[in-house]
């Protein structure tokens, strides 16, 4: 894997990327936040060598490079499911990339179903930690130059971008949540039998992507924030009908807020 790694790095240096303060992956429905970023350089996925190409409605699938709160950033904008088919080396390799590009962190942003009763729909939660029932992107054979075979991860995310969030949040008047969130393989939505298993195991959140990306990043050593755009509920009583395009529109709805907190954390870096 490091060899495509390199090639991949080399490709998007030689376009002009280089020296990026941070790395930012944004999901569902929550591309627009490119429009604040000052962009320098923007490239499709499909030129970029050995990079996976996004099949899902609401990721656009580019990589940009410019400028954000003062700050170099690359923002994906677009990420990449198991349920697409890809396989663990597809799914890591583009936050690989990220890192050997120099980013000092990593951003990431998700739709999700609230199964905490606390809260609404159009909610931010702070990710605190996670339950990962997806396969482990580090599965198979282990480069030690890339990261080490059995990575700790007691602190998937790190505390003090947490503690920022919650500071820049409540400066704004910015309601927030902290907790717990959980992905699953997807595509489909969650039964209501399967919202009532995940609040029991302790989820505050479920969706369908960010821990491969989080484990990646942390085996590499990569401080990692992540937040949660709550687009639906998984809570008895209040489960309505789900389909990608509301998730998209709530995702939407919630993006001036997020963009908010994003922006001046990483001004504050």
């Amino acid at each position: 894997m490091l060899e495509k790694i390199i090639e991949t790095t080399e490709y998007l240096k030689a376009r002009g990327i280089t020296n990026p303060d941070v790395g930012i992956i944004l999901g569902t429905g929550l591309g627009e936040l490119t429009a604040k970023i000052n962009i320098i350089i923007e490239i499709d996925y499909k030129d970029i060598p050995n990079f996976p190409v996004s099949t899902v409605e609401g990721h656009a699938g580019k990589l940009i490079f410019g400028e954000l709160g003062g700050k170099k950033i690359v923002a994906m904008k677009g990420r990449f499911h198991y349920y697409e088919g890809y396989g663990h080396e597809q799914v890591a390799l583009p936050v690989r990339v990220l890192k050997y590009l120099g980013i000092k962190c990593l951003f990431l942003s998700n739709a999700a179903g609230g199964v905490n009763p606390d809260f609404q729909i159009g909610d931010i939660m702070v990710i605190t930690d996670h339950i990962n029932l997806l396969p482990n992107p580090l599965i198979g054979p282990n480069d030690d130059r890339i990261g080490a075979r059995f990575p700790d991860m007691g602190q998937a995310y790190d505390k003090s971008l947490i503690n920022k969030a919650l500071l820049i949040a409540n400066e704004n008047n910015i309601r927030i949540h902290k907790g717990v969130y959980l992905s699953t393989s997807g595509p489909t939505f969650e039964t209501p039998a399967e919202y009532r298993y995940f609040r029991i195991i302790g989820a505050d959140a479920v969706g369908m992507s960010t821990t491969p990306e989080v484990i990646v990043a942390r085996h590499m050593h990569v401080p990692c924030f992540a937040v949660s755009v709550i687009t639906d509920l998984g809570v008895e009583g209040k489960i309505e009908y789900t389909t990608h395009e509301s998730v998209q529109n709530e995702a939407a709805k919630t993006e001036g807020r997020m963009t908010t907190i994003m922006t001046e954390m990483i001004s504050s870096l």
